[in-house]
């Protein structure tokens, strides 16, 4: 369809001059549009992020399982040095491990780091009717604590673990305690006691331990009691210890 303009053709009409026709062709084809960009599926970018989101679960999971695993090995490093500690506090240790070996692999006394003292029964020991004495001359384990008049004697105050354990043959009744005197009161002080009664006729032997723990202030002595010191078997010295430490 074409459109002519008629104002233009007029004013050439009347001047006597060609008049110019301009056209308008409506059926023209307009240039094509650019095509679209092809955007990416939106699922596409949800399944990234939720790979992303695992993967660093994962690294996640294992760095918590390293640090659980380096946790459980300073508790067992913990948990040995105690037991190390408590081996070397330990009453056996205290005690009886008194050797060590040096630079040159030859063995040597160890001194303990705390008071201890172990003493053993003898013989030949001179009983009073109820306190009972210890051997003095078969090397006796006396380290800050003395002994005498059939008593330890407490140099350094603390707390203290005593044991005794005696040998001895029944006979209707048997005593056995351990005592403390102090200079803060005039008669002595029972800190462990055992009894036992016997209706046989027949003597028989046995035993009697105490222990326990107890605080002590410089220059108190401790001392082993029993009901008679006639029963008191004298076979081995091992059969009658006493003895205290500082804990």
């Amino acid at each position: 369809m074409a459109l002519f303009n008629y104002r233009q053709f007029n004013d050439c009409a009347t001047e006597g001059e060609s008049p110019s026709v301009y056209v308008v062709d409506t059926q023209a084809s307009r240039p094509p549009l650019p095509p679209r960009l092809n955007h990416k599926p939106k699922h596409s970018s949800r399944t990234q992020i939720l790979l992303f989101l695992l993967v660093s679960l994962a690294f996640f999971g294992l760095f918590v399982e390293a640090c659980f695993i380096l946790f459980l090995h300073q508790q067992d490093a913990v948990r040995s040095a105690k037991m190390s500690c408590a081996a070397d506090d330990s009453p056996a240790s205290s005690v009886y491990d008194k050797q060590t070996a040096d630079e040159n692999g030859t063995t040597k006394d160890k001194i303990p780091s705390k008071p201890v003292a172990h003493m053993t029964g003898g013989q030949a020991d001179d009983h009073d009717p109820h306190i009972m004495a210890w051997n003095t001359k078969a090397d006796p384990l006396l380290n800050e604590i003395g002994y005498k008049d059939k008593s330890l004697v407490i140099k350094r105050a603390g707390y203290y673990y005593v044991y005794s354990k005696v040998f001895f043959s029944e006979s209707k009744k048997f005593y056995h305690y351990v005592q403390k005197r102090t200079q803060r009161y005039g008669n002595p002080i029972t800190l462990l006691q055992s009894r036992k009664y016997s209706s046989s006729s027949d003597i028989a032997k046995s035993n009697s331990f105490l222990g326990g723990v107890f605080y002590f202030e410089e220059n108190d002595a401790v001392s082993v009691n029993v009901s008679d010191t006639k029963q008191i078997v004298k076979h081995t010295a091992e059969e009658n210890v006493f003895g205290a430490y500082m804990i």
